[in-house]
């Protein structure tokens, strides 16, 4: 589809990348280190179908962490919102995404919240499926519904890169087995959940998810309801609270609205009732965000009052 560039956005992009000096990519896992940290671009979806965009929106990059609250959506709709809280929590939390502590201290060890790690997990592991190949295609055949595209995959490099360097998840999930929130085999989750974090796509397809977000539930350009709005509500919720990893409060002060963010560099918002965000920036600060992708989102919600607060 064509998304026609605009120079307002283009001035904004260029002032937001003067901070990617101060960020870094994510080479914990060996196949995002290869990213430009002056890298950046955004696409924002209307929903009569507009697109205006600024930077390489073609550019292809891995959901990470922003696939939680995707596959959050599904796993809602496959098991039911009393199934799913029953195994994972709603509150947030203001440790890092990838941390034990919570676990190990709460008198049920179960995760607090959907948006970090060990709740992803959990999540991941609730997809229906006889085996990993099954439960991924269903996964991925709900996100090109949500994008109107049925070309998105996975990157098998960044997969396999998570899979070998994965040992904390690994640890998380040994940890969630033995207080029976999970009870699979952790190498066939790690299998899932890694090929979940590289499923790719680009600046444009990730706006035109968050439009499917931002409207209910519903693609307001094919007519499709995709997700029940109650569920959209839900996950919408959720972006507020947790989706920024342990800045998200700072986040709903500063740009107010929903967004998820992953550590390739991408974020997702979602502007209720007006329209979807796609950005990306692989430099990242201290908390895992998108640096140039955090100021740019600001700018934005300052320029035209975005925040829903």
């Amino acid at each position: 589809m064509y998304c026609q560039s605009n120079d307002e956005l283009n001035t904004l992009v260029n002032e937001a990348r003067k901070v990617t000096k101060d960020g870094k990519v994510a080479d914990y896992i060996p196949a995002l280190g290869k990213a430009d940290p002056n890298n950046l671009s955004v696409a924002i979806h209307y929903p009569d179908s507009n697109c205006i965009s600024a930077g390489d929106i073609e550019r292809k990059f891995t959901l990470q962490s922003i696939s939680k609250v995707i596959s959050l959506a599904f796993v809602l709709m496959d098991r039911g919102c009393e199934y799913v809280f029953q195994h994972v929590g709603m509150e947030p939390t203001g440790d890092p995404y990838n941390s034990i502590a919570k676990l190990e201290t709460m008198d049920v060890a179960k995760p607090l919240n959907p948006m970090i790690n060990a709740g992803a997990l959990a999540v991941t592991h609730m997809i229906k499926g006889s085996n990993v190949v099954e439960r991924f295609q269903r996964l991925i055949s709900f996100i090109q519904s949500m994008a109107d595209n049925p070309d998105i995959g996975y990157s098998k490099e960044v997969a396999q890169s998570e899979f070998e360097s994965a040992d904390l998840n690994r640890a998380l999930s040994y940890f969630l087995k033995q207080h029976g929130i999970i009870d699979e085999d952790v190498e066939k989750l790690m299998d899932l959940y890694t090929k979940q974090c590289a499923i790719e796509m680009n600046c444009l397809d990730l706006a035109r998810i968050g439009l499917v977000f931002a409207m209910d539930g519903t693609d307001p350009i094919n007519g499709n309801h995709i997700i029940p709005k109650e569920i959209a509500r839900i996950c919408k919720t959720f972006m507020v609270t947790c989706g920024m990893y342990n800045a998200s409060g700072e986040f709903a002060i500063k740009i107010g609205i929903p967004a998820k963010s992953g550590v390739s560099g991408g974020i997702m918002g979602a502007v209720p009732g007006k329209f979807g965000i796609g950005v990306f920036g692989p430099a990242l600060d201290d908390r895992g965000n998108s640096i140039a992708g955090i100021r740019l989102l600001e700018l934005l919600s300052n320029k035209y009052n975005l925040s829903m607060f």
